[in-house]
């Protein structure tokens, strides 16, 4: 069982850490949705890799209870990486690490206009500014369901919002 303090790594390492190629990709992929580290792409690379090889596994028809597995994976893929209704698992198998980086909290509040970069929307949600539902989620990697994005919402009024608020208050008055 192992101790409960103790967690585990949520990523893998890749196999060649000093490939060119994959650096300059991570780097890209880091620039474009404002990551922190690395360790933020392998982390959606490895969520992606266990979704897949399930997938592979299925088609391949081996194990039991096979098209039970096959409705529950359907079923969490569609929750928060694919929307069409009639997916397969061919579609699951043509997902791609940018689709699972669309669906991180940090990314959706940009598309959504709570903030203008995608750092602007990690430092947001890392002060506690940003709730899903009720919620208040402290963490920009959090996937987001597409029946949880409409319900992305300020938790509490930013810094920003509350000096506008001030000026325009003691302009009017």
């Amino acid at each position: 069982m192992g101790d409960p303090r103790k967690k585990r790594k949520l990523y893998e390492k890749p196999k060649r850490l000093w490939d060119a190629k994959r650096i300059a990709e991570e780097g890209g992929l880091k620039e474009d949705y404002g990551l922190k580290n690395s360790r933020e792409v392998w982390r959606m690379k490895t969520i992606l890799r266990k979704i897949r090889r399930e997938a592979r596994r299925l088609l391949s028809k081996k194990g039991a209870g096979i098209d039970e597995r096959a409705e529950r994976l359907l079923k969490r893929v569609k929750s928060f990486l694919l929307k069409k209704a009639d997916a397969t698992l061919d579609d699951v198998l043509a997902l791609t690490t940018k689709d699972i980086l669309e669906r991180r909290l940090q990314a959706v509040v940009v598309r959504r206009k709570m903030a203008q970069t995608m750092k602007q929307a990690r430092q947001y949600i890392t002060h506690g500014h940003i709730a899903v539902g009720e919620q208040k989620v402290t963490a920009p990697s959090y996937l987001v369901k597409f029946d949880e994005e409409d319900s992305v919402r300020w938790h509490s009024k930013p810094i920003g919002m509350i000096k506008q608020e001030a000026e325009a208050v003691s302009e009017n008055g």
